[in-house]
């Protein structure tokens, strides 16, 4: 399963050059990934988020400018015991040009024991979109 946010590019997420700031990529990956697990999971509270990012890495293929309306999907690509892979495409959406893909591992964590737990079988499910 596939999730998708549309957000606009706004002056303050450029650089000097006038375009996306690389640091901004990763802000709309945050948004498309804290939006598609409050979706899957009714999730009212982002303190109770039980996931914590281990990874973050992004590979720019185009320039995004004042003015432009970027679509960010995220899907699911890997599960393992404690940690989830989930991978991005930023694009233009009205020339559907790719800007940037993405991808973030993620950890199923306990805050109040500080550690990382095994992913629960049912959110393997909804994350595989088996539910």
């Amino acid at each position: 399963m596939s999730y998708s946010v549309r957000i606009p590019v706004r002056f303050r997420d450029l650089d000097v050059m006038g375009h996306v700031n690389n640091a901004m990529y990763f802000t709309f990956m945050e948004t498309a990934r804290t939006e598609y697990w409050a979706q899957l999971f009714q999730l009212k509270d982002f303190r109770q988020l039980p996931i914590i990012v281990a990874r973050a890495e992004c590979d720019f293929k185009l320039a995004a400018k004042q003015g432009d309306e970027l679509e960010v999907s995220i899907r699911t690509s890997e599960i393992r015991n404690s940690s989830f892979d989930w991978v991005y495409e930023i694009r233009k959406v009205n020339t559907g040009e790719l800007v940037a893909l993405g991808k973030t591992i993620q950890v199923y964590y306990d805050y109040s024991k500080q550690k990382a737990m095994p992913v629960p079988a049912d959110v393997r499910a909804k994350l595989l979109n088996k539910t």
